[in-house]
């Protein structure tokens, strides 16, 4: 915390590979003693945000199994990282015995989004629809209606269209009504924002406002994954970075929030790779939520000296890994301001999987969390 201006509204800590239980270790450590000595009270995950729900209920002691949370509340496959279990199990037990104001959270911020393509919208609509039914004043179609737009889910889900934009059904007639139904249902959830509140209760209104805008960003979504232009894929990875945007500044703005995801998604600085020939660019969840926040955003990034069994070996002397190797700790937290640390070149990784810091870029971060060996013994 000395290595900023403040304590941040919202906290995030990249890591440059996905699946390393030492990393989630390193995670869980930092994140209770932020947790326990600094206040924060929100715990959010490069996850799906809609089955991040069922986790948050379980940790706020409201329903649910631990075996249950961990296999219906995140996608990606994390559920299964042992890590990832120890987090919410940590969770739970802190909030035993804690007044409910006083309860740490747990979110997801990614959309229910996968490489390999999307999710139907027809869980996120129907859930604002139903809401709206029960508590608005207001003539809503019927759910028959929005089923028979929606369709087959199988549609929607079709792994083809990833690549394929004629595979897509973002739009089809019924796709493109279904956008304006979206954008309806959220507007409605604003304008009766005093009826709603009063009739269910905050935490309801709040748990449909994520619906209405995850089922308005899949919607988008499925309209670009239909599209033919040479920006089709840039404009898909920038909506999944705005839709992590969306529900990391929603989430800091009730209360202080710690967030874990991959270094390149909370960034400051605009995010870049290449697909075959075609280089792409866009705006990384964190320059956007920077832009928002200033200050109240502040980013830790993870860089590791190996990974034995990637075939990660120890880094170049020269290379900005390689300092940090020399230095003494298993772990350490360094000041990217340090003058040693200038100069520095570039480490190229023998792993696809693994992205190096940029020394170019560490001047836009507030701290470097530097873990010497992934094979180092994890620590319970």
């Amino acid at each position: 915390m000395r290595l900023l201006k403040t304590r941040p509204r919202l906290l995030a800590l990249g890591e440059p590979t996905h699946g390393e239980e030492l990393l989630l270790d390193v995670r869980n450590e930092l994140f209770r003693q932020l947790v326990e000595q600094e206040g924060y009270r929100t715990i959010a995950v490069e996850s799906d945000c809609l089955m991040g729900l069922t986790v948050d209920g379980y940790v706020r002691s409201e329903a649910g199994t631990l075996d249950e949370a961990m296999a219906g509340g995140f996608s990606h496959g994390w559920g299964a990282f042992e890590g990832n279990r120890e987090l919410v199990r940590w969770m739970r037990e802190f909030n035993d015995d804690r007044p409910p104001a006083d309860r740490v959270r747990f979110a997801g911020f990614d959309g229910p989004l996968e490489i390999t393509g999307a999710a139907s919208p027809r869980p996120a609509l129907t859930a604002v629809h139903a809401y709206l039914t029960a508590w608005a004043d207001a003539g809503l179609l019927p759910a028959d209606d929005l089923d028979e737009l929606l369709g087959d889910d199988d549609r929607w889900t079709n792994q083809a269209a990833m690549m394929d934009p004629t595979a897509s059904i973002g739009r089809t007639p019924e796709a493109r009504q279904l956008r304006l139904l979206a954008d309806d249902l959220a507007t409605l959830l604003e304008a009766q924002t005093p009826q709603l509140i009063a009739a269910s209760s905050r935490a309801e209104w709040n748990n449909a406002r994520l619906h209405a805008r995850t089922a308005a960003g899949l919607l988008r979504y499925h309209f670009w994954t239909a599209d033919t232009s040479p920006g089709r894929l840039a404009r898909l990875l920038a909506l999944r970075d705005e839709m992590m945007a969306a529900n990391l500044l929603e989430l800091a703005a009730r209360s202080p929030t710690l967030v874990a995801a991959h270094n390149g998604h909370l960034q400051r600085d605009k995010s870049s790779m290449r697909l075959g020939d075609h280089p792409l660019q866009w705006w990384s969840a964190g320059a956007i939520v920077d832009a928002h926040l200033g200050d109240d955003y502040a980013v830790l990034a993870t860089a590791l000296g190996t990974i034995h069994d990637k075939g990660v070996g120890v880094p170049a002397a020269d290379t900005l890994e390689g300092l940090l190797y020399a230095l003494p700790d298993d772990r350490s937290i360094v000041d990217p301001r340090h003058p040693a640390l200038s100069g520095v070149k570039p480490r190229v990784s023998e792993w696809f999987g693994y992205a190096p810091l940029d020394p170019a870029q560490i001047g836009n971060i507030d701290g470097i969390v530097f873990v010497k060996n992934e094979a180092a013994k994890r620590r319970t």
